[in-house]
């Protein structure tokens, strides 16, 4: 399923990311609306699990009850909300051209249900009016960049989670992205398994290709330049839980983003063992990059350890997404890549499969 390229969804999470880093206040005090039992923790799930506290980047938030009308505004929080049974009343749009901004790969977790409202971030912030319209008793924005103002507004109607402190914006694991939403929906133990589900088929890949560990492998998109995703970004986490490991020096130069333009002296971040590509046109995209005189001539290049990913597929969707649900529909399409491009030969396909 092929779609226009979203130039502009990268730009949105960069834009959001510049104004967080703008604007934002400090992050321990607690959220005013918090209940005084803030510090309850929860363990087991159902009723039993309320009242829970989730810490986040602007303090903690005390969710008092189960959860109905979950408004997710974290740009793929939507996923683990669909994996543990519920069904958001709200979703925020960052692919685009999915019904209630549900992809492919979680569209059996909808059912029959109501697909959820969309709602649009196009870099200024969540549309606060539209999302109080919704009567929402949760707003998750686990992965997200909130700043405290955006965080604050949002929270004058309903309990906000907002994105972890100990992670770069749009940083944070799969797993934890999972297991925070879990918690908050009352199903810390249905998280753990759905989680656990998709680690398995994870180190099922891994078992099978014991030629990933010890391996270097890093992940590109040629936006306005050269744009590598630095070791927070999820799409770095798979390549690490796949066993590859990633350039020893990436966040000294990636600062604390999910990810930067290099500059052509620093090409040399590319010239891994395996290389992918989010692209918007695979031959193009390919053959303007094999053009670039900085580029052109790495071993990487030469030994045919490449990957190109057509990201706005339902594939490069996936991937870009990185969620509980997402990864294992990528699983099943990039490992086979990542075989044939450290295989040693220099034949390495540059098709990607079929969406």
């Amino acid at each position: 399923m092929f779609r226009s390229r979203r130039a502009p969804r990268l730009a949105v999470a960069l834009a959001s990311a510049t104004l967080l880093l703008a604007t934002a206040c400090g992050g321990d005090s607690d959220d005013a609306s918090d209940a005084s039992d803030a510090g309850a923790e929860a363990s087991t799930s159902g009723e039993s699990a309320f009242p829970v506290s989730i810490d986040h980047k602007y303090g903690s938030t005390t969710i008092k009850a189960e959860p109905k009308r979950i408004v997710t505004v974290g740009l793929t929080d939507q996923d683990a909300v669909l994996a543990l049974g519920q069904v958001p009343v709200g979703t925020t749009e960052w692919l685009g051209g999915y019904k209630g901004a549900i992809g492919p790969w979680a569209e059996d977790k909808l059912g029959s249900a109501e697909a959820p409202t969309v709602l649009k971030d196009t870099g200024t912030g969540p549309q606060v009016e539209k999302i109080a319209s919704l009567k929402p008793d949760l707003i998750l924005a686990v992965y997200g960049g909130l700043t405290k103002e955006q965080y604050e507004s949002l929270s004058k109607f309903a309990p906000v989670v907002a994105q972890p402190k100990k992670y770069n914006d749009y940083g944070v694991p799969w797993q934890e992205q999972a297991e925070t939403i879990g918690k908050a929906l009352g199903k810390a133990d249905e998280a753990a398994a759905v989680v656990k589900e998709t680690e398995d088929t994870i180190a099922k890949a891994v078992e099978e290709h014991p030629e990933f560990k010890g391996q270097s492998a890093v992940m590109a998109t040629p936006y306005e330049g050269m744009f590598v995703f630095g070791s927070q970004d999820p799409r770095s986490h798979l390549l690490t839980d796949l066993g590859f490991t990633l350039p020893a020096d990436l966040d000294k130069v990636i600062g604390d983003q999910f990810g930067a333009n290099i500059s052509k002296e620093r090409t040399d971040l590319l010239d891994q063992d395996a290389l992918v590509w989010q692209v918007a046109d695979v031959t193009k995209d390919a053959d303007k990059l094999h053009k670039d005189a900085s580029y052109k001539d790495l071993n990487v290049v030469k030994e045919g350890r490449e990957v190109y990913v057509n990201e706005t597929s339902d594939y490069g969707n996936a991937l870009s997404m990185g969620t509980v649900l997402s990864l294992r529909y990528v699983v099943e399409r990039l490992v086979p890549q990542l075989a044939a491009a450290v295989d040693g030969k220099t034949d390495t396909k540059v098709e990607q499969p079929a969406s």
